[in-house]
């Protein structure tokens, strides 16, 4: 097997300096199946093995240059728990003990016969595949437990977002988001960056509607000097801005016909071009358009290019309005009330239970931005007082008979309270204004259960 550069698909990382040694164990391994990248030197090799590189790394110690200890000292330094295992001929056991203690995972002395090195790769292998596992679970619970903090909310329709969006960031589709004025749109764009393998990259973000029909072209796509009256020097647009990242491209529907001819054939063809110039500039973007308009409608009447539609139709996100899930009303103005106390250097205040009935009925036109506002005015010390509209009850109690109704906000009010940090079962009853036994009758009937911390 020939020497190569390092090879980032490779199962084992094969260094030693001597070329009959180097090309029999490179055989040895591509015999048992295993693709095997072989190098005379590692000089330089540390850097580029990333933590997720799903391979183990086979050394020679005695090596001119950067020897074996050195080299295993340096792949710790980035992943303590790669598996190194290092070979010598020297028989040295002093060496040995310090290579194990340096956290070597095997040391095989020369000559070994060919089925000791097979048998340390693969149990190697199947510990890097094990820690690899393990990383990648917790990522994915950590991802949760972030999203949870951003996309507050225990209602179906956020449970149900939270997944759709956990799955869309692990691909690079694009995406549109639909949702009405300030359902939090940009929250969740961000959240599909920061959650994707684009979160070192660039996240853009430009508001489509804010910009003037004079200057949206160049500041979508750049412009070179001499472009049009004004244009003194290079410009680079936000789309060329946010390569290696994500562009996220709200109020979609304000662009016009023209704009949109243009970023139909940037979507297709990965490719800008600056006004007034002739390169085609290549990228590798994410792009996150998002609309509060039904864009089919849009494009039904005309006002919005249908075939642009069906190209970001691919992965679509909408985002339910507040009146739709009016049971995370109390838990998200806890959470933006106790932040804004946090920020402001406030002691937290108390809902009364009347302010709780008032938010759970609210329609909130304005959406989360009209309760994050509300949210800041109680933590300042002022009257809760919302934007006037007709009360509802919470949208699972919209529907049914006097009793059913009753039911679903006596529920919705039990869960929001369970939202809340409580001692004990007792404390939780206190607040509720329920004896223990008549709490426990009803979390059994509702179907809803208190955490440990409040059983105790």
């Amino acid at each position: 097997m020939t020497d190569s550069a390092f090879d980032s698909h490779a199962q084992v990382l094969l260094i030693d300096d001597d070329p009959h040694l180097r090309q029999a164990l490179s055989q040895t391994l591509d015999l048992a199946g295993l693709k095997v990248c072989s190098l005379a030197s590692a000089k330089g090799l540390a850097g580029n093995i990333g933590r997720d590189w799903p391979g183990v790394v086979v050394s020679d110690i005695r090596m001119p240059g950067v020897d074996g200890l050195e080299l295993l000292a340096q792949l710790h330094e980035q992943d303590s728990e790669l598996p190194v295992l290092l070979i010598t001929g020297h028989g040295d056991v002093p060496l040995a003990v310090q290579a194990m203690r340096a956290g070597a995972y095997d040391f095989l002395e020369k000559p070994f016969a060919s089925e000791d090195l097979l048998d340390s790769v693969r149990r190697a292998l199947a510990l890097r595949r094990l820690v690899l596992d393990n990383r990648s679970l917790r990522l994915a619970l950590a991802d949760r437990r972030e999203l949870s903090g951003r996309l507050v909310g225990q209602s179906a329709s956020m449970l149900r977002l939270r997944e759709q969006i956990g799955a869309l960031a692990a691909i690079n589709a694009d995406v549109l988001i639909l949702g009405e004025t300030g359902t939090g749109k940009e929250v969740v764009a961000r959240a599909l960056h920061d959650l994707s393998n684009r979160r070192n990259g660039p996240f853009v973000a430009i508001n489509a509607g804010a910009l003037a029909e004079s200057v949206v072209e160049s500041e979508l796509f750049g412009h070179e000097p001499g472009a049009f009256t004004g244009a003194q020097k290079r410009r680079i647009g936000k789309f060329e801005f946010a390569n290696g990242g994500t562009l996220f491209l709200d109020e979609i529907e304000s662009m016009s016909l023209e704009v949109q001819v243009k970023l139909l054939r940037l979507l297709q063809e990965r490719v800008v071009e600056r006004l007034g110039g002739n390169q085609l500039i290549p990228l590798d973007i994410r792009v996150i358009a998002a609309s509060k308009e039904d864009l089919r409608q849009s494009a039904d009447q005309g006002r919005f290019r249908a075939d642009l539609y069906y190209r970001l139709n691919v992965a679509p996100l909408r985002i339910p309005p507040l009146r739709e899930r009016n049971e995370d009303a109390l838990l998200l103005f806890q959470h933006f009330a106790e932040a804004a106390s946090v920020r402001h250097s406030l002691p937290v205040r108390e809902l009364q239970p009347g302010q709780r009935a008032t938010l759970l009925c609210h329609t909130w036109p304005g959406n989360v931005r009209e309760l994050q506002n509300a949210a800041e005015r109680f933590a300042l010390g002022l009257e809760l007082s919302l934007e006037s509209g007709p009360a509802q009850l919470p949208s699972a109690a919209i529907s049914g008979g006097l009793s059913e109704q009753v039911e679903a906000f006596e529920r919705a009010l039990i869960a929001a309270e369970l939202a809340r940090p409580h001692n004990s079962l007792r404390s939780l009853a206190e607040a509720l204004g329920l004896p223990r036994k008549t709490l426990h009758d009803k979390l059994r009937k509702h179907g809803l259960s208190a955490s440990q911390e409040d059983t105790d």
